[in-house]
């Protein structure tokens, strides 16, 4: 392997990819989860079942994703300030968002205790078991734990021999398989019901990157799947084969045909879509349903606010503030110890 592809910064198809995830995983909610919280409605003539399967997609593109925060920082809290400044300020944003228009539109059935919402405001809320603002932030909590774990073995196993550690990572989830009883927050913070697709995404990294070669991630990649065959259901071993193929396909350059504007644009704004979509879109969906509006009608306008709101977080607070923290931390960083920062005391 040359590593000539290192010097390809970034990846297009994978925007694409998230693209197409938090589209899914919006006609999933839409058309499948509101029917459930609100059999009354009226509702699309359809089901999109399997909205978990997007959401392994989002999990084995942050195994891939990892390492271009993981080969850049000098320290963990380089690490931790860039993973902050990617996630927090769009997540408070949506969720103050969110909670607005849950109380306006006095919607009890999606609202949460004084306490939980407090706790949400840390992210922490999924490891002290309370109840997210919006139910799909409880993959912020699976994601945080991922970080924390790739962090203690940046720290202190390193990542050139990673795929070792992912053996031995591996070896609990089988532990955990054998021991069902194995404490919850040990399972959380292990992240080992989904850590087969981090793997899958941290195996072709390490391949697109030119550091190591098919023949020898196949063990481990066999490894990957052996566990999802043991552990999970048919379907999800199916969805993990499906994702490894996917990801043999990206690194050839089989996928460029996916990296067009619509989907890039949309992979742009995908975490900002996503953090907003859910529960704003059920409430456009209901107010429209008692109105009298068509459940197409109300599907299409719930889109296209949950897609308005979602490109105004990214593009006012997501990046604006991402960079402003980043900015800010690289001044610390460069500033002489004892010296103000900015004329700062």
């Amino acid at each position: 392997m040359d590593g000539s592809h290192r010097f390809r910064n970034r990846l297009t198809e994978l925007d694409a990819l998230r693209g197409i995830g938090a589209l899914c995983v919006l006609v999933f909610h839409y058309s499948t989860r509101f029917h459930e919280l609100f059999p009354q409605a009226a509702h699309v003539p359809f089901s999109f079942p399997g909205g978990n399967y997007r959401v392994l997609l989002f999990f084995a593109i942050s195994g891939f994703a990892i390492f271009f925060t993981l080969e850049r920082i000098g320290n963990v809290a380089d690490f931790a300030v860039r993973r902050a400044a990617r996630l927090y300020p769009a997540y408070l944003a949506a969720m103050l968002m969110t909670l607005a228009i849950e109380y306006l539109a006095r919607m009890s059935q999606l609202l949460i205790g004084p306490g939980a919402i407090l706790a949400n405001v840390t992210m922490l809320q999924g490891f002290a078991f309370l109840p997210e603002v919006d139910g799909a932030y409880w993959t912020l909590t699976v994601e945080i734990a991922f970080y924390l774990c790739m962090a203690a073995i940046w720290r202190w196993a390193g990542l050139k021999r990673i795929e070792r550690v992912l053996l031995g990572w591996l070896a609990v989830r089988w532990l955990y398989w054998l021991w069902p009883a194995m404490p919850e927050r040990v399972v959380m913070l292990l992240v080992l019901r989904y850590l087969p697709f981090f793997m899958i995404g941290m195996l072709a990294y390490r391949i697109w990157a030119g550091q190591r070669s098919w023949r020898r991630q196949a063990p481990y990649a066999g490894a990957a799947l052996l566990s999802v065959a043991t552990i999970d259901s048919w379907d999800i071993t199916l969805a993990a084969v499906i994702m490894l193929v996917m990801f043999a396909a990206l690194i050839r350059g089989r996928l460029r045909f996916l990296s067009v504007r619509p989907l890039l644009w949309m992979g742009g704004i995908s975490y900002s879509f996503y953090l907003i979509h859910q529960h704003v879109g059920f409430v456009v969906m209901l107010k429209m349903a008692q109105a009298g509006y068509s459940p197409w009608a109300s599907f299409v306008a719930a889109f296209l606010v949950a897609l308005t709101l979602g490109t105004a977080i990214n593009r006012l607070v997501e990046r604006p503030a991402g960079e402003a923290i980043l900015g800010w931390w690289r001044e610390r960083r460069s500033s002489p110890v004892g010296e103000p920062l900015s004329g700062r005391t």
